[in-house]
């Protein structure tokens, strides 16, 4: 029996690289996204995770797989994102509802019908931001949707306590992916000034993420912990 290790959104930056190495490790990945996962050997349940039948059809999926497979662990990766450009004072209703869809109400449909077919030594790993414990301006309801993340793993660990399955808040800094590119507009000189903000003066990697997301799975002493990823961001 292979473990199996679940990612939303590894179509691209760190949920793809994380991916590629949960699969060279020999597990059996599975990715939902709407776009297929790069890596090869991984399957893409296509998925929109805004979308609640959508959703609610690769869940039916997951769990059937998960009691079929009696797998011996499973990894649970929260990792996809939406992130809009907007403000406090000018986010209308519908745009918040789009951010908080994809991510927190469906992390929480993932967590209702997958936990309670994981065994114990499974986890539950969501990706955060350094925007769990911080804020920029232009970036409200994201910054807003990390929070609640933060707050969703702390509940996490504490429902599931004697369950065996433990979970963590990993934190990256600004990291070299699609989804920070786009909302900057590929501009060399503001990714440049981003990596500037800590003391290696450089992006994270995605794969740095990826090891760290690895790491997290296999040591549960991390169970609730808020894990900064960041290079040493410098403070404000």
């Amino acid at each position: 029996m292979q473990p199996i290790a679940i990612f939303t959104g590894a179509s691209s930056g760190i949920g793809a690289a994380a991916a590629e190495q949960f699969a060279d490790a020999g597990y059996i990945v599975i990715n939902l996204s709407r776009r297929d996962c790069p890596v090869a050997g991984v399957k893409t349940l296509t998925t929109d995770l805004s979308d609640a039948q959508s959703l609610a059809h690769s869940c039916d999926t997951l769990r059937d797989m998960l009691s079929e497979e009696e797998a011996p662990s499973v990894c649970l990766v929260h990792n996809a994102s939406l992130m809009l450009k907007d403000r406090c004072d000018t986010t209308d209703d519908e745009s918040m509802l789009q951010a908080l869809s994809v991510n927190v109400l469906g992390i929480n449909t993932l967590n209702r019908a997958l936990l309670p077919v994981m065994p114990p030594t499974s986890s539950v790993l969501y990706v955060g931001s350094t925007l769990s414990e911080k804020a920029v301006a232009g970036a409200y309801s994201y910054i807003v949707s990390k929070h609640a993340q933060l707050g969703m793993m702390r509940a996490t660990c504490q429902d599931l306590m004697g369950r065996g399955i433990h979970t963590a808040l990993i934190c990256p800094g600004f990291t070299d992916t699609s989804m920070l590119r786009q909302h900057v507009g590929n501009d060399a000189e503001v990714l440049s000034s981003l990596g500037d903000m800590n003391s290696y003066g450089r992006l994270v990697a995605p794969q740095e993420i990826a090891d760290l997301i690895f790491w997290a799975h296999h040591h549960p002493v991390i169970n609730g912990s808020v894990m900064h990823a960041n290079l040493g961001q410098v403070e404000h």
